[in-house]
């Protein structure tokens, strides 16, 4: 077995491993959208992308997908294929992955529950942070008028830069077209602060705000503007995000324990809701 830089051509097999890895089958749409994830990653982060195959390169066991910006190391993807673990490419490949930030001041990653990611998280130096989610349908009964949130456009985008500066010490500024693409972004922009919300049809992907008050009025709009009936989730809220808790309990919204979100020299950002990709 080998550790070797992803090529295009294994993001196929790379979704495949991935969806087994957490037990799922993906829909064709969130199918599509892992793969198109991948590639931007290959292009914007090629020296953070990895696999692990056999010497003739016909099975790929193994895949760590890593970004970095400013100053923030994120892990996006990792796995290894049930059948190969225990064989230390987890390691060789989490490795290469961390490898891949040398300089950068901070790290983030989330990681499901899964007893050998979390030792080698741990082993890289990361604290454990247990996460919860919201889940459920919003009762539309619940929703409050709120005032001051706005659909935003690429205008607005270093409004975003400022606001993920300021809470999370790094921008997504790469990754802007490709999440423009597959969500819709919510903006509040006040004299008592500001901040922006993402939002998909499965649910909230992303939010920070410089107060709790405008993260609040963000992700009550956001339940405001999912569609009636359907479910909604709100995940990796660590117990700083209380606000979001407050607000998911009203709207009717189900709390359960979820994951991990994982982090490196940093405290957990607050107000914030991480990407799972893109921290």
């Amino acid at each position: 077995m080998r550790i070797r830089p992803m090529r295009p051509e294994d993001v196929g097999a790379a979704e495949r491993l991935t969806a087994l890895a957490c037990g799922s089958d993906r829909p064709d749409d969130r199918r599509r959208h892992w793969s198109d994830r991948a590639r931007h990653l290959l292009t914007t982060d090629p020296g953070g992308c990895w696999v692990a195959d056999d010497d003739g390169g016909a099975v790929v066991a193994g895949v760590a997908i890593a970004l970095r910006r400013d100053l923030l190391w994120v892990l996006s993807t990792y796995a290894v294929h049930p059948d190969h673990q225990g064989r230390g490419i987890g390691t060789a490949l989490l490795d290469a992955a961390v490898g891949y930030g040398a300089g950068c001041l901070r790290g983030m990653l989330t990681s499901r529950p899964d007893p050998q990611a979390l030792r080698r998280y741990r082993g890289a130096g990361f604290t454990l942070h247990p996460t919860m989610r919201l889940t459920g349908v919003v009762d539309r009964s619940a929703l409050p008028a709120v005032d001051g949130v706005r659909p935003g456009t690429t205008a607005d985008l270093d409004l975003v830069d400022s606001v993920d500066r300021r809470v999370r010490g790094a921008t997504h500024r790469p990754d802007h077209p490709f999440v423009m693409a597959h969500s819709t972004l919510l903006v509040c922009d006040l004299l008592t602060g500001s901040g922006y919300a993402f939002l998909a049809p499965r649910g909230v992907t992303r939010l920070a705000a410089t107060n709790r008050a405008v993260a609040q009025r963000l992700l009550w709009s956001a339940l405001a503007r999912t569609t009636p009936g359907s479910p909604v989730n709100v995940r990796n809220l660590t117990s700083d995000q209380e606000w979001a808790i407050d607000v998911g309990l009203v709207a009717g919204l189900r709390l359960d324990q979820d994951a991990y979100l994982a982090l490196r020299h940093m405290r957990p950002p607050a107000p914030y809701v991480p990407s799972l990709a893109f921290g």
